[in-house]
């Protein structure tokens, strides 16, 4: 068990291992020896995935670095999106995704061979149709849904579960118009059906059957919203600001 962090100052990943202690608590030890310094730019998000097999990082320029759990740069991803404004990794821990100042989210698969060593990253698919930069993009716990919210005032609910190596797209299920003022980030809730979608201080939660608006959180934070997720059972959304 372990959780990472990105030092901003020291423009470095370090890993923290978690040891249970008898009286139940938890002790957390930098492991020996930080990351390497490999991105130009700063770093805007970081993930691990659920497998624990490969860590993300991603910087404001168009690069997504896939690193092993040592430290190891297993691959390095150009996004071609003119800078990135959001990146992660699927729940499922098979896909990172990123977008942009383009309209399209890109995802590819992190592939590994059946005795555990990686063996590339390979395009998965896009998800195309808004028509302004991608504030955000969300996936489902599942990852067969996603959402995405863009500059263009809507947010779009997807079917991602396709036959992507037969080169089958994703199915846009359904269209919504939203306010957008940046920061704006997008939460699809894990059993996937219902979004929030923060911008500056305010959160809107809809429906993803008919897109209609289910919930209004307005002055959430006293400072802009910078990031929104749910929690496991789908009915909690959570902001930092």
């Amino acid at each position: 068990r372990a959780f990472i962090v990105w030092l901003a100052n020291g423009e470095t990943l370090r890993v923290y291992k978690m040891t249970k202690k008898d009286d139940g608590s938890f002790t957390f030890t930098a492991t020996s020896g930080d990351f390497p310094k490999k991105h130009k730019a700063p770093v805007i998000n970081i993930g691990i995935a659920e497998t624990g097999k490969f860590i993300m990082t991603a910087s404001s320029d168009t690069t997504i670095l896939i690193w092993s759990p040592k430290g190891e740069v297993l691959a390095s991803i150009n996004t071609n999106q003119m800078n990135n404004a959001y990146a992660t990794v699927s729940p499922c821990g098979r896909f990172v995704a990123s977008c942009g100042f383009t309209p399209d989210v890109k995802v590819w698969e992190v592939c590994f061979g059946k005795n555990g060593d990686f063996r590339e990253v390979a395009r998965a698919f896009e998800l195309k149709g808004h028509t302004a930069g991608i504030h955000s993009f969300s996936f489902s716990n599942d990852s067969r849904r996603m959402a995405t919210v863009s500059k263009d005032g809507t947010w779009k609910f997807w079917d991602t579960d396709v036959e992507y190596k037969k080169q089958q797209d994703p199915y846009l299920l359904l269209t919504g118009q939203c306010k957008v003022a940046e920061p704006c980030r997008i939460a699809l809730s894990p059993d996937a059906r219902v979004v929030a979608i923060s911008s500056g201080t305010d959160i809107v939660v809809y429906n993803t059957r008919r897109g209609e608006e289910e919930e209004r959180f307005l002055a959430v934070h006293g400072q802009c919203i910078t990031d929104l997720a749910f929690d496991t059972s789908s009915r909690h959304p959570g902001s930092c600001g």
